[in-house]
């Protein structure tokens, strides 16, 4: 089973300002409640400590995330594998009238019991975080 998730928001800021802040894998890092920590292991790549409240995951996972497909400042999509799941995220940017556009799409599809239905619950809520994440960077 996979979950997949949507959601959209406009930005009254630049597409260059809102790439600024949605490229940087730390702040998306940050934005996500589970996030206990995050480390920079390359110019594309990074890894990401999660500690999710599931029964039988009673530890924090690491997942290494990759930067696979950049299109400044238009397009970012990044994959993260663990033993625990593995995650796509996509964020798509567009110049509308008064700011930017930003489309967020995620896929999490669970190797544990529990963690899919875990983010089947929460995805739609973290992705409010990365925007109110976002608007803060920006002080929009």
């Amino acid at each position: 089973m996979t979950t997949r998730v949507e959601r959209v928001f406009e930005i009254p800021a630049s597409r260059e300002a809102v790439w600024a802040a949605i490229s940087d894998p730390e702040t998306r890092a940050r934005s996500i409640s589970v996030v206990t920590g995050f480390e920079t292991t390359g110019d594309r790549t990074s890894i990401w400590h999660v500690s999710l409240p599931i029964p039988g995951i009673s530890r924090t996972i690491s997942v290494e995330t990759e930067d696979i497909e950049v299109d400044e400042p238009e397009y970012v999509r990044f994959v993260g594998r663990s033993k625990a799941m593995n995650v796509e995220g996509e964020h798509t940017l567009e110049a509308i009238e008064g700011g930017t556009r930003l489309t967020n799409r995620f896929r999490v599809e669970g190797r544990l019991p529990g963690v899919e239905s875990y983010f089947k619950r929460k995805l739609d809520g973290e992705l409010a975080n990365l925007e109110a994440t976002v608007r803060e960077e920006l002080d929009a």
